[in-house]
Order: structure tokens, then sequence, then C-alpha cells
């Protein structure tokens, strides 16, 4: 790698960091991303949790022998340093390494120590896991999405599907829900919601529940007419052995969606993302008239021409 290479980097984050360093304390955003791959020789996703940095470095083919890589990437990592006043010693590195069978699925890298931590939100706190996942736990990409669904919360039934950390849940339940239902497939992340929870004072109540379900399934069982306010934020595929059924959500997104709206007071609202890159939403076949794509609605700021996901706002209809 040449030292003309280095210094467009260089360059290249110098510039996202003064204008999105900018917004963030405008904004008072305490979590943002630095940098996504702005440049093919550099292939990394670069995130600020606070007084820490994650890196993500996308696997790619290079020519660069180990030796090579490590001086690359000891390199890249001084930079960034210097740039943001974030010691090494407090970046914490993952490999995204694509698995075979799938595109866009990940295969996560072996973790000798754990980093977990607290970050605040909107006065929000949540915990954050810098090296045992391939997500930290909060998606940074969904922060505007989180504060409409505070915005509208207050005295709904709320239902967050494949809820991950349930951070839609904990603004929901702190913006005044009457109930808030948490469904995942992953006892761990079930787990590390109620951890959420507990974070923010938020007390054990039955109007506060966990559901350990495949959704697919779990949409068959709801009592028609009953939820306000719904997210549902599905991966891209999934087959885990847990499930009854392989999940593809081109395929699969107008029966999951149709499947909620039955369960959905009318007037109700879904919002409906996915981070399939190439989703084509088939509004001719979902019950609804009122299909609203917000995507760029709920860009963040340090996401803009960078956003790798959709949105969708999905009301239920009066009739």
């Amino acid at each position: 790698m040449t030292p003309e290479k280095f210094q467009m980097f260089e360059n290249r984050l110098l510039k996202n960091y003064k204008h999105r360093l900018k917004q963030a304390k405008r904004l008072n955003v305490t979590c943002w991303r630095l940098y996504d791959h702005d440049l093919p020789e550099f292939p990394i996703c670069v995130e600020l949790y606070e007084e820490y940095i994650y890196i993500a470095e996308y696997n790619r083919r290079h020519a660069l022998t180990d030796e090579e890589h490590d001086i690359w990437f000891n390199e890249t990592k001084k930079i960034i340093a210097d740039m943001t006043g974030v010691s090494i010693d407090k970046m914490f590195v993952k490999l995204r390494k694509r698995m075979s069978h799938r595109e866009g699925q990940y295969e996560k890298e072996a973790v000798t120590e754990s980093k977990i931590i607290t970050v605040q939100e909107n006065g929000l706190q949540f915990l954050v896991n810098l090296t045992d996942y391939l997500d930290t736990g909060l998606f940074l990409d969904h922060r505007v999405t989180r504060q409409m669904v505070q915005a509208e919360a207050k005295d709904t039934h709320f239902l967050n599907l494949f809820s991950y950390t349930s951070s839609f849940s904990v603004y929901a339940a702190k913006a005044g829900a009457k109930s808030v239902t948490s469904v995942d497939l992953s006892k761990t992340y079930l787990s590390w919601s109620e951890e959420n929870f507990k974070l923010n004072q938020i007390a054990a109540s039955s109007a506060y529940q966990f559901i350990h379900a495949d959704v697919k399934q779990y949409l068959k069982t709801l009592p028609v007419n009953f939820y306000d306010l719904v997210v549902m934020d599905p991966p891209t595929f999934s087959n885990s052995k847990r499930m009854k059924d392989i999940l593809d959500i081109q395929r699969d997104h107008v029966e999951l969606i149709n499947d909620m709206l039955k369960a959905m007071k009318p007037g109700g609202i879904l919002y409906f993302s996915t981070n399939f890159t190439q989703f084509i939403i088939d509004t001719e076949q979902i019950k609804s008239d009122q299909i609203k794509d917000i995507t760029k609605a709920t860009t963040p700021f340090d996401f803009e021409g960078r956003l790798k996901r959709w949105c969708y706002k999905i009301i239920k209809p009066l009739g």
C-alpha cells in the first residue's frame, strides 16, 4: 500500500469526521458511523460508541500477504486513532466473512475476551457488545425510526417482531405504551433485551413480554384487531434449525405483512424494514392502500448516501 493511498484514506476520514462530528454534537448523538468502505483499498466500517471504536473489516480479495495486511491494518488504525483521539487499545475489530451458501450472511470470528459497554441514545441506555457478535446490539441506522416509534407509542399495544435486543421496545415502553411484546428466535437476544429494560429502570410487568418464537409461525396465533403499533425488521434469509420453515424475505414479505395487518387495529401502523438491497415490495398483494417508502426519511446523518436497507410505513385501512 503506497503512502498516497494512506493519504487518500486520511483525507476521506477527516472529511467525514469533521462533517459528522459537528452533526453528532448538534443532535447529541454519541454513537455514530464514521466510515463505511468509502474507498476500495480500505474495506472497513468504522463506528464510534462513545469513547470506543468498533471496526468491521469486510472480507475482500486482495494481493496482500499476512505480513503486509498487518502493516496495512496497523497503519489504518493509527490514522483512525490520530483523527478521533481514541487510542488503539479502545478499538475492537471484527472480520466479516461471507458464508459461501448465501450472499449477505456472515460468520463470526472467535473471541478471546468480551467487551460489553453501556451507551446512551436520546436519554435511554443500551448494552453494546463490541466483541462477541457480528453486530453490536444497537443498529445505528434505525436511530431515526426509533424516534418515530417513540413519538407514536403512548397508550398503544406495541409489538416488536424479530426484536433482536429490543431497542425499539425500550423506546415504546419509556414512551408509555400500554403493552410491549418483543418476539425473537434467539434466547440470547431476548435475555439481552431484558437487560436493556432493566438498564432503563423499566420494572418487570405482565405488560412487558419477551416471547421466544419463530415469527412466521407466531403471526398465525395472534388475535385480530389488537395491536396499534408494530415494528417488523426481519433478516433477509434464515434457515435456523429452530424454525419450521426457511425465511426468504423477498418471497415471504407479503404473507408476513398481511398476517400482521390482520392482528392490527384499523388505522394501526406497521414499520417494516429489510436489509435486502434488491428488495421489491409487492404493493399489489399487500392488503393496505397506505404504503409509504420512508427509507430517506429514516436515514440518519451518518448513513446518507450509504444506507443499505429499506423502510416502509404501512397503515391498516379503516374500512
